[in-house]
């Protein structure tokens, strides 16, 4: 029974250790894109690292184990670049930064988060590719990158994206085919339009993905 007792106790304390742990970790993550941005309209001014709980902060929402699982900074006239821990955020499902100013590329690391269902970053000025590593989002149902400067092939690995309902990367400035097996066999051209160097869809069978187009 006193066995039990230190073992309960045990991992409690644990419990207890790694929930503020968790919260600084995310919280440098988030205040790494504060840091990163213009806010003119100062919608991050809550955002303080001196507060361990970046649930307490504007524009994030936490669930039950006060873990960042929302970022809702849509239309906040922010400018700057994304940061790559953002891919920390391990139980985030909802990224919505879209009608912004962002510029430069999309982190590679956002495809560690595992648990995303939307990701929205249309609207802004990115440029630079669309990684690959997007196709490690399983949850994910709306990827929405339209409106951007995003050069480059559309990944092919972005087809094993199962749960994918919503796709547009219309008004870009891609290149090559675009992909029309897996997920993508459902996405009509429009989430592909205004894209003046894409060709068109893929034939498979006659064209290879990887060959040819100005890219």
């Amino acid at each position: 029974m006193r066995a039990m007792f230190h073992l309960l106790a045990a991992f409690l304390l644990l419990s207890t250790l790694l929930a503020p742990a968790n919260a600084n970790l995310e919280g440098d993550a988030l205040y790494a894109l504060r840091r990163s941005v213009k806010d003119p309209n100062g919608v991050l001014e809550s955002w303080d690292p001196t507060l361990v709980d970046p649930c307490t902060w504007f524009h994030v929402t936490c669930d039950s184990d006060n873990r960042v699982t929302r970022l809702d900074l849509g239309n906040a006239k922010l400018s700057g670049g994304l940061v790559p821990e953002l891919g920390n955020l391990e139980r985030l499902q909802y990224l919505e930064l879209y009608m912004n100013n962002l510029t430069g590329p999309i982190p590679k690391e956002l495809g560690g988060l595992r648990s995303l269902v939307s990701l929205d970053l249309y609207h802004n000025i990115l440029t630079g590719s669309i990684p690959a590593s997007l196709s490690k989002l399983s949850n994910l149902k709306f990827l929405r990158l339209n409106s951007n400067n995003l050069t480059g092939k559309i990944p092919r690995e972005l087809t094993k994206l199962g749960s994918l309902k919503i796709f547009d990367v219309s008004n870009n400035d891609l290149c090559g085919t675009f992909p029309t097996s897996g997920s993508f066999s459902k996405f009509s051209e429009e989430s592909f339009m205004n894209n003046p160097r894409l060709e068109g869809p893929e034939l498979m069978g006659f064209v290879r993905y990887d060959v040819g187009g100005s890219c």
